[in-house]
């Protein structure tokens, strides 16, 4: 058998992230070949993953981040089985790997994200080489993008909640876009404006409108016109532009944008949060 070093298990570990222990009966078994020593922790977090395939993965994190020119903003889910491990080093440095790739490479979609490049494998077959090292499910589950002028992230502390918009201007005091990033994290809105607002969603709150003025009573010819009432209060409370301004409630987000600079507003926005 071929003499194993601790520099060799140092080595392993730098580029595996798997316990010392185990990359010592990686080299071990494959008596010094490093590639194959490599590819054998792959195959164990490929065995792991599918004795825990039945498992639940609804903890871990959600970061969002934006590309050094400030135009591209990604946000990605991944997922642990316990709190524990999404606090773990490893985990987040996975994570945090992972949406550095999806910013440097802007990949269309979730699916084109776990094709990727990274470390000598691809994206997803990463995810599942660290089921072996962390011991539990993890899945990458979500992944969004936005393209902008200038594109703002934000993550709230702990990890569970993130935000990322785009802003129609670039240049302006980084505050406010934060100020904005933050308002989402806040009052969770549903669209930007509400012309953005779905169809369906609009007609479902016309009908929960003139449900709730039937159950007070309210005449029938008077349910249409109650019901639009509570719609603009709708449109108020959930639309991001025309939310009140929580650093100042005496203005709406698209007030307080003007005032910064007439021709800046927010193009879009991407909210994700795991259960709070």
């Amino acid at each position: 058998m071929a003499a194993i070093s601790a520099a060799d298990v140092a080595k392993l570990r730098r580029v595996t992230l798997a316990g010392m222990m185990d990359c010592k009966k990686a080299l071990e078994e494959s008596e010094g070949n490093f590639e194959k020593a490599i590819e054998i922790i792959r195959k164990k977090g490929q065995a792991v993953a599918n004795k825990r395939a039945d498992k639940e993965a609804s903890e871990g994190v959600v970061l969002s981040g934006v590309s050094s020119n400030g135009k591209i903003g990604a946000i990605i889910v991944l997922n642990s089985e316990t709190d524990f491990v999404a606090k773990n080093a490893d985990f987040l440095f996975l994570a945090n790997k992972i949406l550095n790739v999806a910013l440097a490479k802007n990949p269309s979609n979730l699916e084109e994200l776990k094709s990727l490049p990274m470390d000598g494998g691809k994206v997803g077959e990463k995810v599942i080489e660290y089921v072996g090292i962390i011991g539990e499910k993890l899945d990458l589950s979500y992944f969004e993008k936005i393209e902008a002028a200038h594109v703002q992230a934000y993550i709230h502390p702990g990890n569970r909640l993130a935000t990322l918009v785009g802003f129609t201007k670039s240049g302006v005091d980084a505050q406010v876009y934060k100020d904005i990033a933050m308002q989402i994290a806040a009052m969770n809105p549903v669209a930007v404006d509400k012309d953005f607002v779905p169809e369906s969603v609009i007609a479902q709150e016309i009908e929960i409108g003139k449900e709730q003025a039937r159950r007070d009573g309210k005449p029938e010819e008077m349910l249409e016109k109650i019901a639009q009432g509570k719609l603009n209060k709708f449109f108020k409370e959930s639309t991001l532009l025309n939310q009140d301004f929580v650093k100042n409630n005496k203005m709406t987000i698209k007030q307080y944008l003007q005032s910064v600079n007439k021709d800046l507003t927010v193009t879009e926005f991407k909210r994700f949060t795991l259960n709070l």
